[in-house]
């Protein structure tokens, strides 16, 4: 056996907090079966928080310089960002004269969803290896194919889709998908058969699948990885997400141009791509116009909805509350189902509920942390995964709210912690790194 593997079959927790990460990804679905999954990432997030200020706050002198903890400014970033979210949120409470119960209850809201996306990069600050989130993730999708077939089963024998809802709800939280045991669902519209799993709704599951498939390929023994990716591609077509499996292809594809667009190659297969498109740009653009409308005809009801619910946000949003947003989420009209204005869309969730100063406050994290991790991919395994997930959660912006899938995503925002730790190498280092690297260049490792 490959050494490099054998080495990586003894990945286990070494510390804190490492085992709370370890277990609270590997329990993933015993806590679903409890219906604690929701109420997990946020204890997780806040009990490490506080660990992290207790060994922050020990720091001194004696300290080794290799164990003092550093926040990359990339953390700070999203710190500051989440916490004008909190700002808008307030601010939207006070223009519309709403009660004081209903900002208490927004901002726990806020403390289980926005805050999370600041908090887990700000963990990832500590003593956590990227090849335990790797592994972790491959576990679970070994538990998934394990318990796929007795969800199918389920639907074989016309058991009841929802078993139950966990008496946890009663703690509180968006809706009882959150803390359900559901087998199957069978979409209204096509009447297709999906899975969701340890999630609320199908592409919840396909979010979650795009970031552990990127984990997975990062995975050092081939039998993990393989079992990790085969399940991650499984989750997608379960799902019966579209946007899972264009966004599984699409960040693959993205983020191998951005960290090999130094080479000569890729340079010169872009010249011959770029030749090509001037040659056949019509065709082209009447191939893309002809997918698009694929894509939104596959579930045409769906679509309308959705563009239906952004048209109202966009145009409450300018006329109501540009600045600071409306505070609270409002249900839509008869048209949409009375389903939430601004959901299944982050950009018009945040236009309505927290204005332009919350649109501003995820764009400019989602930006930074791109630039970042693209000149610290070109040299680093963990930050072009980081790339990866930064890419996926950008795709995902137009098709979920992050906000209430960050209990979910959370060991994605692990990763970028650590992502961001990741230093620049000068070209004396880069030259370095080449002589003992038989190459930089970032492929997919061999399954």
């Amino acid at each position: 056996m490959d050494p490099k593997e054998e080495g990586a079959e003894r990945v286990k927790p070494q510390n804190f907090e490492e085992r709370v990460v370890w277990y609270s990804m590997v329990g993933t679905y015993g806590f679903f079966l409890i219906g604690g999954l929701y109420i997990l990432a946020p204890v997780v997030a806040w009990v490490l928080l506080a660990y992290f200020g207790w060994k922050w706050w020990n720091e001194d002198s004696r300290t080794a310089t290799d164990q003092r903890i550093t926040v990359p400014v990339s953390v700070w970033v999203w710190i500051v960002a989440m916490l004008v979210m909190q700002l808008a949120l307030i601010m939207g409470h006070l223009d519309f004269n709403l009660e004081t119960d209903s900002l208490i209850k927004s901002s726990i809201g806020w403390a289980k969803g926005w805050a999370l996306l600041a908090l887990f990069p700000l963990i990832g600050c500590l003593e956590i290896r990227p090849q335990l989130l790797y592994r972790a993730a491959c576990i679970v999708c070994l538990h998934t194919l394990l318990i796929l077939p007795f969800f199918y089963l389920g639907y074989l024998l016309h058991l009841p889709a929802r078993l139950y809802v966990s008496p946890l709800q009663a703690i509180g939280g968006p809706g009882p998908e959150f803390f359900s045991m559901q087998l199957y669902e069978i979409d209204p519209e096509n009447h297709q058969l999906r899975f969701r799993l340890f999630t609320p709704w199908g592409p919840a599951l396909g979010f979650i699948a795009n970031i552990y498939f990127f984990f997975a390929l990062q995975e050092k023994d081939k039998k993990w990885r393989w079992i990790g990716v085969v399940g991650c591609l499984v989750m997608c077509l379960i799902s019966a997400s579209r946007l899972a499996l264009l966004s599984i292809v699409t960040v693959f594809i993205v983020t191998w141009g951005l960290t090999n667009f130094k080479q000569a190659k890729t340079q010169i297969a872009l010249g011959f791509v770029s030749l090509a498109a001037g040659i056949f740009g019509p065709q082209i653009l009447a191939a893309i116009e002809s997918f698009t409308a694929a894509f939104k005809g596959a579930r045409a009801g769906s679509s309308r909805v959705r563009a239906t619910l952004g048209r109202i946000a966009v145009d409450r949003w300018e006329k109501e509350a540009p600045i600071w947003g409306h505070g609270v989420v409002e249900p839509g009209p008869h048209l949409v189902a009375y389903m939430p204005i601004g959901s299944h869309h982050t950009w018009f969730g945040l236009l309505f509920v927290k204005g332009a100063v919350g649109f501003v406050a995820l764009a400019i994290p989602l930006l930074w942390s791109f630039l970042d991790l693209v000149i610290k991919a070109q040299n680093s395994d963990t930050a072009r995964t980081g790339l990866s997930i930064v890419l996926v959660l950008f795709l995902y912006t137009f098709g979920e709210n992050l906000e209430i899938l960050a209990y979910l995503i959370w060991p994605g925002l692990v990763l970028l912690g650590l992502a961001f730790q990741e230093r620049v190498q000068s070209p004396r280092q880069q030259v370095s790194s080449q002589a003992v690297s038989s190459s930089t260049n970032w492929q997919a490792p061999e399954i």
